[in-house]
């Protein structure tokens, strides 16, 4: 059994350090009532600088702490302290922290929570905790495995509650073989993969590389997510498996001998999206045996519970069943997972025992993926999520997160000329900034440099009038200073703008410049502007349009690189659940019965962020969605090509089933003219009329689940996370570069 620390019922993301959710120090009232302080508080006035801004981080650890997580702080010694900054979440792993902790005495308990900028420990005596609380309170440490250095705070608190919890169980029909092949066979199967082939699939982004992936017995499409059967592929499976699977089948372990193979190959800091294999590809088994590394692998049930499963080194994941057809299963991007410190528990789920938990640096880890074609349509238990008993439509519904090669086209066609075709219509509702990004720039020091990178219509441009967003400069001066950040090209007489602002849609651009704002026209992949030229960056409703994690990741790197050190970048990105801690966002509250209304069916990155205009915004029922589609075709706008994506197209105002989706945009009066957009205004929703003379357009996004926006801003080492939060349907984050 294990414990869990009682704290508040509202748990934050993970911070990399607790500093980045305390308030200014300038904003604190340090006044500490006598009877908080000890004798050597009579004597603050004499104390020096450091033992006063010591002092200072003390007390914003304590206030924070019970702000934020509920956990009181005491003035009196006990045996129990609260380390921050001395947490999971912040990369200090358990074995570190307890060599640091235990120089002061004999720990009885190290609590550290999952994904927590803080520990609690437990020491024998009240003399030792005293020792450690003079001791470790602004010590600066250095994490291991990392050049990053974190400084504890230390204080009192009272017995830490903590309760038994029972262990969490594997989803049905999984199980995990320790030990499948022994370390010579695991030698031998490493070296029998050729890489040099030519099926290495690299990034937009010369810097970052898709994992290696290879195909046997049959190619698996990811255009498709599913596998041509009448085109077998030369050669079948390799031989050095052949011996593998007969074991396998001798054992039990599987019941049907495999005939295809996928071999991918993992560096750390990679992973891939949650996701179930198609059902009328693959029979029910699916088996992994993990070579090289080990490594944590997320399975999620329909109804949001979780489960983390620790796949040891040479062992065999069986997937059957409620866990095959059921559950998504995934992988993280991240370079450390939470696992258990202890030997007792080196496989199965990883159970959140805050008395138990440490982390544990990735590896390069290879799988080799074992699977059974299919030969006739499945006919599982689980129809709400199986493709063979819901049509073909669902059958033939990639989501292209896993090909690199499709992506640019994708995005091109289902963002890039949408915008272009809708720019005048989506500016018109795009007119007022969304308060917290508004509070962002207004903070930002007087004579910052920002890059806004996707500015569209230029909302955010001149919000902040003392921002570097140069009106203060004299022309000359202004060249001068900015003359080095951009590269030579066409950009560089754009250097003397208000704004730094640009965009990859030259309508939107154009109405930047008829709002007399300066912008230009560059992918958010390939900014041209030199490295550290920004004092701050902002990202508004971008990444979520780039189809690959991978290039959702270069998006990043890229804000990073604009950075100088010590600057900041806020991201928005429309989030997967737009109903969050029992609310709803105003999304789905827009949601209304448009019935003898008319009707604009629009929607975007979390309604508050984006659509604060004034018409009715109904939602559109399925029906109406798949009549428009079939009207379309021969009548305008895109939805032809909807069609032939095979991306499932979303319902407006309605909660997302999918990550990957179409979101439709009816332009109003099919023109980008006043005069006919007035027209239509007055025709009733649903009509034939209207659809005549509304063409759909349809926008790819990647809605974010809870943690995936973190998770991918912390596998670049030259950043760390300030702030994360939630904010009417988006994730945010702000990024401080290192």
């Amino acid at each position: 059994m294990g414990v869990v620390v009682k704290v508040s019922p509202e748990w934050l993301p993970p911070a990399r350090n607790l500093e980045c959710f305390l308030p200014s120090a300038v904003a604190l009232s340090f006044q500490i009532s006598s009877a908080e302080m000890d004798s050597t508080g009579q004597n603050n006035l004499k104390r020096n600088k450091s033992e006063k801004k010591l002092l200072r981080k003390q007390i914003k650890a304590r206030n924070t702490l019970m702000r934020h997580e509920g956990i009181e702080c005491v003035s009196h010694t006990t045996k129990s302290l609260v380390v921050a900054n001395g947490g999971l979440g912040n990369g200090v792993n358990r074995h570190q922290l307890l060599r640091i902790v235990e120089e002061c005495g004999l720990v009885e308990a190290l609590l550290m929570p999952p994904n927590k900028p803080y520990s609690f420990m437990k020491y024998g005596s009240t003399e030792e905790a005293k020792k450690a609380y003079d001791t470790l309170n602004g010590k600066e440490i250095t994490l291991e495995d990392s050049d990053q250095n974190v400084t504890l705070y230390v204080n009192f608190v009272e017995k830490v509650h903590w309760e038994d919890i029972i262990p969490i169980s594997l989803p049905p029909g999984l199980m995990m073989v320790e030990e499948l092949v022994s370390p010579e066979e695991e030698q031998k199967m490493l070296e029998s993969i050729d890489w040099t082939e030519n099926e290495v699939i690299q990034n937009a982004q010369k810097s970052l590389k898709h994992r290696r992936v290879k195909h046997f017995g049959y190619e698996f499409r990811y255009d498709n997510n599913n596998v041509d059967k009448d085109k077998p592929l030369p050669g079948g499976l390799p031989g050095i498996c052949r011996m593998l699977l007969e074991k396998c089948l001798k054992q039990g372990y599987i019941k049907h001998k495999p005939d295809q193979l996928t071999i991918n190959q993992y560096e750390p800091g990679q992973g891939i999206p949650p996701h179930i294999d198609t059902h009328s590809a693959f029979e029910d088994e699916i088996t992994s045996l993990s070579l090289g590394a080990e490594i944590v692998m997320d399975f999620k049930h329909p109804d949001g519970r979780t489960v983390a499963v620790m796949l040891p080194q040479r062992s065999l994941l069986v997937m059957t069943g409620e866990s095959r057809y059921l559950w998504t299963h995934g992988i993280t991007p991240r370079k450390f997972d939470i696992v258990h410190a202890s030997e007792r528990q080196k496989v199965g789920s990883v159970t959140p025992d805050v008395g138990d938990l440490t982390l544990n640096r990735r590896g390069t880890r290879t799988s080799f993926t074992f699977r059974k074609v299919r030969r006739s349509p499945c006919n599982c238990i689980y129809p709400s999520v199986c493709d063979s008993q819901q049509g073909h439509q669902r059958e033939e519904a990639p989501s292209f997160h896993d090909s690199e090669t499709e992506a640019p086209k994708l995005e091109q066609e289902y963002v890039h000329k949408v915008y272009e075709e809708i720019a005048t219509h989506f500016s018109s509702t795009r007119h007022s900034p969304w308060p917290q990004i508004v509070e962002f720039l207004r903070t930002l020091p007087k004579g910052s440099i920002v890059a806004d990178v996707g500015c569209g219509n230029g909302k955010y441009l001149g919000i902040n009038k003392d921002l570097y967003m140069v009106a203060d400069l004299e022309i000359e001066e202004m060249r001068a200073s900015l003359q080095d950040c951009f590269t030579e090209g066409p950009c560089s007489s754009l250097i003397y703008s208000f704004d730094i602002g640009c965009d990859r849609s030259q309508n939107l651009v154009d109405i930047c410049g008829e709002k007399k704002f300066q912008a230009f026209v560059c992918d958010a992949l390939s900014v041209p502007v030199r490295n550290s030229s920004c004092d701050a960056c902002i990202s508004i409703a971008v990444i979520h349009h780039f189809s690959t994690a991978e290039r959702r990741l270069a998006a990043v790197c890229e804000l990073a690189r604009l950075l100088r050190p010590g600057g900041k970048a806020l991201i928005y990105v429309w989030a997967m659940e737009q109903e969050y801690n029992k609310q709803k966002s105003k999304y789905l509250k827009e949601k209304r019965d448009s019935k003898g209304k008319e009707e604009e069916i629009n929607s975007d990155v979390a309604w508050g962020l984006f659509c604060d205009q004034t018409h009715d915004n109904g939602s559109q029922d399925s029906a109406c969605s798949d009549q428009i589609l079939n009207d379309s075709k021969d009548k305008g706008g895109n939805a032809k090509q909807v069609i032939n994506s095979k991306l499932p197209v979303h319902t407006n105002r309605t909660s997302f089933h999918s990550q990957d989706v179409l979101v439709p945009w009816h332009l109003k009066g099919g023109t980008n003219k006043k005069g006919e957009c007035a027209k239509v205004l007055q025709l009733p929703a649903g009509s034939k009329e209207l659809q005549e003379f509304s063409p759909v357009f349809h926008r790819y996004y990647h809605v974010f689940c809870e943690g995936e926006l973190e998770a991918a801003c912390k596998t670049l080492d030259c950043i760390r996370i300030q702030k994360s939060y939630y904010d009417q349907g988006n994730w945010c984050v702000v990024l401080e570069k290192q």
